[in-house]
């Protein structure tokens, strides 16, 4: 493994940072399309050349199959082949309890016409009630179409320590879990990371700059009222107010803000960098808005943080509450504060 790349499975590398393709799903503003797939091909030619997506983003695997069959046909196969694209299978809440081979099927069948590919590098499985017990069988005909050539590697989404033991001692092969892990959210460290050590399975880190609360934007502002922007922000203004609050979130920003000082970088790239130094984790997944975000995001993996770096995020770490429980667990109780606003059949009408 070198800094800026991480053999998830033998043979099958990806890069450090990971481009993020929820901002393109159109919750964050109107999406020019054409802008959104060169924006796409600018992130590669910065280093990052592995992309995240899902299928109940709406429109981000199209945009992501129009960027690789342009890189095909301007830089011919070997450019669009080094573009690896990790894509997410989520079944409708309303759908577990009657889930079938077929539904799973068509989600991977929907995902491969959409990227434009004859198998997908890598299907992640999220799975929201475990009341509903099958997602264990789920995974077993994800495991059929892997056999079958249509996906290479199997990895899961936040599914808890009990459960991931669960699908791995049932002979699922996974390579990775994406999950949520910042400086204000250390969950996956409390038990799923021996887990994950146990068995070779990799982290993929999404919320590593909270929905953009960690970055210079936000050191020295007052604590924002209600409505905020986007659902994005309600969800990690919840973290923040977990992890110990504003004026704690202010000092851990200074932390931050010094150490990046000290590298020529900002924040938001400590955040990251933050993240890529812990256990288990093989790449952190980030958005970006515009090329210019793309290069800033490509400095994560040059950022190597001193033991003097590591003792100042840490000491105001320390000084939080921290977030208890294992991974996704508050996000799962669909009646609290961070569950309520989950959007839970985003398939629905579209299989």
């Amino acid at each position: 493994m070198s800094v800026k790349t991480f053999e998830l499975s033998p043979g099958y590398a990806i890069s450090r940072v990971i481009r993020g393709g929820w901002q393109l799903a159109g919750g964050h503003g109107a999406i020019d399309r054409s802008q959104a797939v060169s924006d796409l091909i600018a992130t590669f030619d910065a280093g990052i050349w592995t992309y995240d997506c899902a299928d109940i983003y709406t429109g981000v695997e199209e945009l992501i199959g129009a960027a690789r069959l342009r890189l095909a046909n301007e830089r011919g196969l070997d450019a669009a082949a080094k573009m690896k694209v990790h894509t997410k299978l989520v079944p409708d809440l309303e759908r577990l309890a009657t889930i079938s081979r077929d539904y799973i099927r068509g989600i991977v069948d929907q995902s491969l016409r959409r990227l434009k590919t004859e198998r997908l590098d890598l299907v992640q499985f999220h799975w929201w009630d475990y009341a509903q017990p099958r997602y264990i069988e789920a995974m077993g005909w994800l495991d059929e179409l892997r056999r079958e050539g249509k996906l290479r590697n199997l990895g899961t989404t936040n599914f808890d320590t009990p459960r991931l033991a669960e699908i791995l001692s049932a002979g699922i092969p996974l390579v990775s879990q994406q999950l949520q892990y910042s400086v204000l959210d250390q969950r996956p460290a409390n038990s799923l990371a021996g887990l994950a050590e146990e068995n070779g399975v990799s982290f993929l880190c999404y919320g590593s700059v909270a929905g953009g609360f960690l970055s210079d934007k936000w050191l020295g502002v007052a604590e924002p009222g209600t409505p905020l922007e986007n659902r994005s922000l309600v969800k990690y203004k919840l973290i923040i107010d977990d992890f110990g609050g504003w004026d704690l979130f202010q000092q851990l920003l200074r932390a931050l803000k010094a150490v990046g000082d000290r590298h020529a970088v900002d924040i938001a790239t400590i955040a990251s960098a933050w993240v890529l130094e812990q256990p288990r984790v093989a790449a952190v997944i980030v958005g970006a808005r515009n090329q210019a975000h793309a290069l800033a995001n490509a400095k994560i993996m040059d950022v190597v943080l001193d033991a003097d770096d590591r003792a100042r995020i840490a000491a105001v770490i320390a000084r939080g509450n921290g977030l208890e429980g294992d991974v996704y667990t508050l996000e799962r109780d669909r009646h609290g504060r961070h569950g309520s606003i989950m959007h839970y059949n985003l398939n629905a009408g579209r299989i």
